[in-house]
């Protein structure tokens, strides 16, 4: 296992880019690399807690932040990697909408030409403490007026990611499918304690299906998440199957293979949005064409990286982020050279910047200011 020593950061609207799928890309390829569509929330993070609040008592937090939150996450950590990203979604007419469109358009340049703004909707808002390497939320919204209708037809992309809700139809993903979308799905608690996957009937339309081991272990009925990855290969592609502190493990029914890697030791502050940033790094990497391996290594990379910031859009990693951890972790004494070998595919994409210090840090943004270090 790889140990890292700091986090990184850095801010994302001056970063070097890298794209990952420079030598794939031709003149008559779609004009997206990855849709996605959802609910934006804005996240307002405190931190520097001790414990969590009492009742009856006030708390202080040390630091605070604000950013969009909710399928923001997964869209800030795809544009931060490279991909030209589209995003659908409805935002308020307030100033946190306000906020959060210009954060996510003018700060990340994520394409928000299929999202709206929606007269007299305030936006949802999530509050966030973080500490002791957990986080507990309280949030607040409300669906968007029906005569606000979402995007009938989802823009031409490479691939898509889709949130699925059990016994919910969503008919974006056949239209993205039928365009020549790759889909990843992912899913959430199944609060109806069914676990049944014919309750996600748009899981045919997946190439890929990335649960965590408890929700593929309750939709498999089988208690090894790695006996659940091979039974979801009968209804998916390729399973991938979370496993949290162990790392992550994956299934590819059309060529047989299996991959596992294990998850890098880091000192967690905040989880939030780890499991959007893994999988931004999983269709980044899937969509270069990776061996399975290296996809699972770079996807555990990303979202461990992620977990050493505070906030979830806040924290999704770059690629000057991922370079400088490449050189730190190479020049850290006694370490484990078979793990280092496990990344060594980051020597040929990882932008050299030797002359930047360690740790990088990213300026954390309030609403009313801008950004400073």
């Amino acid at each position: 296992m790889i140990a890292s020593t700091a986090s990184v950061g850095e801010d994302h609207r001056n970063r070097p880019r890298v794209d990952p799928l420079a030598a794939l890309r031709t003149p008559e390829d779609p004009p997206w690399d990855v849709y996605l569509t959802g609910t934006v929330f804005l996240d307002i993070i405190f931190t520097g807690l001790d414990s969590a609040p009492v009742r009856g008592t006030e708390s202080w937090a040390r630091g605070m932040g604000s950013s969009p939150g909710g399928v923001a996450n997964m869209a800030a950590a795809l544009a931060r990697l490279g991909l030209r990203t589209s995003l659908a979604a409805a935002f308020g007419d307030d100033h946190y909408g306000e906020y959060c469109w210009d954060t996510l358009e003018q700060g990340e340049g994520i394409d928000l030409a299929p999202s709206r703004t929606v007269p007299g909707w305030h936006s949802p808002v999530t509050v966030s403490m973080a500490y002791e390497g957990e986080r507990t939320m309280i949030s607040h919204g409300h669906e968007p007026p029906p005569e606000e209708p979402a995007p009938d037809c989802p823009p031409r992309a490479r691939a898509a990611i889709a949130s699925l809700t059990p016994g919910r139809r969503a008919p974006w993903i056949a239209q993205a499918a039928g365009k020549g979308a790759r889909i990843f799905g992912d899913v959430g608690w199944d609060d109806t304690g069914a676990w049944d996957l014919a309750a996600l009937p748009d899981l045919e339309h997946c190439e890929a299906f990335l649960p965590n081991a408890e929700e593929a272990m309750r939709y498999t009925r089988t208690d090894c998440p790695r006996a659940a990855a091979h039974a979801l290969t009968d209804h998916v592609p390729l399973a991938v199957v979370t496993l949290g502190a162990e790392g992550a493990y994956a299934v590819d029914r059309r060529t047989g293979e299996t991959a596992e890697v294990p998850a890098i030791a880091v000192e967690a502050l905040d989880p939030t949005g780890a499991g959007d940033v893994f999988v931004a790094g999983f269709v980044t990497s899937t969509l270069a064409g990776w061996p399975l391996a290296d996809r699972l290594a770079f996807a555990g990379l990303t979202a461990a990286l992620s977990v050493q910031e505070f906030g979830g859009s806040l924290s999704a990693p770059g690629w000057s982020e991922i370079g400088a951890w490449w050189r730190r972790v190479q020049s850290v004494a006694e370490q484990d050279p078979t793990a280092l070998r496990r990344y060594g595919f980051l020597a040929d994409l990882a932008p050299e910047e030797a002359d930047q210090p360690w740790p990088l840090r990213r300026a954390v943004p309030t609403i009313g200011f801008g950004r400073s270090v």
